[in-house]
């Protein structure tokens, strides 16, 4: 566990959280630490750590949104959605899986089923949801799998943030690209389907549209919001990818894990993954 220096917190802070990535190790949440952590200057380490990152040979693919599920928000004690940066070495597609995807280097990594766009121009906040949707290039169903920095998933919301916002890994599913004509069925739909997490052959949740901020579009319209004012980190861009925060709950995966899902009202196939 690195030293925090109270007149250079976030330096430190952001030293630390590149020492860990990718290692499976933990260390005491920051908040623990030092008191000047809190959420809007924990989002000028997500900025130290996407300079860091592209240093390091990483690209920036776009965002992850968190906590936009309000019936986990008791669970872990945080009460407001948050978000990350995801990048191309953590984003994959399930199509390119070759075999089981491998847990190494996550630490207490658990699944989440996510509805993922990718963007082909970029949105603002005066936009409704069906301006926003005339924004996208495709849609997708995937997993997120989240991981945490710090022990048992206990921390403050500022430390999540500066954790990279939980962020392990993006498995995305076959991508539906929009076609003219199709904007009022699928507005319909993201707003109104249903999905079944299964662990082996067991359904351990049903998550709903409605659960991530009111639904998918709505969760982006809240990242596009938040975005434009926030003095450290760029907005939303064409070409980003943007996964809008887990359906269910989340649950912990391990080695020789099966997990599998089925959507209800909304024309992306299921997704599957196992786990080594």
């Amino acid at each position: 566990m690195r030293r925090i220096d109270n007149q250079k917190p976030f330096a430190a802070i952001t030293d630390e959280v590149m020492e860990l990535l990718g290692t499976g190790r933990q260390t005491l949440p920051f908040t623990q630490r030092t008191h000047s952590l809190d959420a809007q200057n924990a989002y000028q380490i997500t900025s130290s750590l996407r300079m860091r990152r592209i240093q390091k040979g990483e690209t920036p693919l776009g965002r992850k949104i968190g906590f936009t599920n309000r019936t986990i928000w008791d669970e872990y004690d945080v009460h407001q959605p948050i978000w990350g940066d995801i990048y191309d070495s953590t984003v994959s597609y399930l199509s390119n899986q070759k075999g089981p995807f491998h847990l190494k280097g996550l630490a207490e990594p658990r699944i989440e089923p996510e509805i993922v766009f990718k963007l082909k121009s970029k949105p603002n906040s005066s936009m409704d949801e069906a301006a926003l949707l005339a924004c996208m290039e495709w849609v997708a169903h995937g997993f997120e799998l989240v991981q945490s920095l710090f022990p048992d998933w206990r921390f403050s919301v500022a430390d999540t943030i500066a954790g990279c916002g939980l962020h392990g890994a993006l498995l995305i599913g076959p991508p539906h690209v929009f076609k003219d004509g199709e904007q009022a069925a699928w507005l319909e739909a993201l707003a109104h389907f249903s999905i079944d997490l299964f662990h082996h052959e067991t359904c351990v949740d049903t998550g709903f549209a409605r659960n991530v901020l009111d639904g998918p579009l709505s969760a982006l319209r809240h990242l596009v919001l938040v975005l434009e004012n926030d003095p450290y980190n760029p907005d939303l861009q064409a070409g980003e990818i943007v996964t809008t925060g887990t359906l269910t709950r989340a649950f912990p995966v391990k080695h020789a894990d099966t997990w599998r899902t089925e959507l209800f009202g909304l024309d992306l196939p299921p997704a599957e993954i196992r786990f080594v």
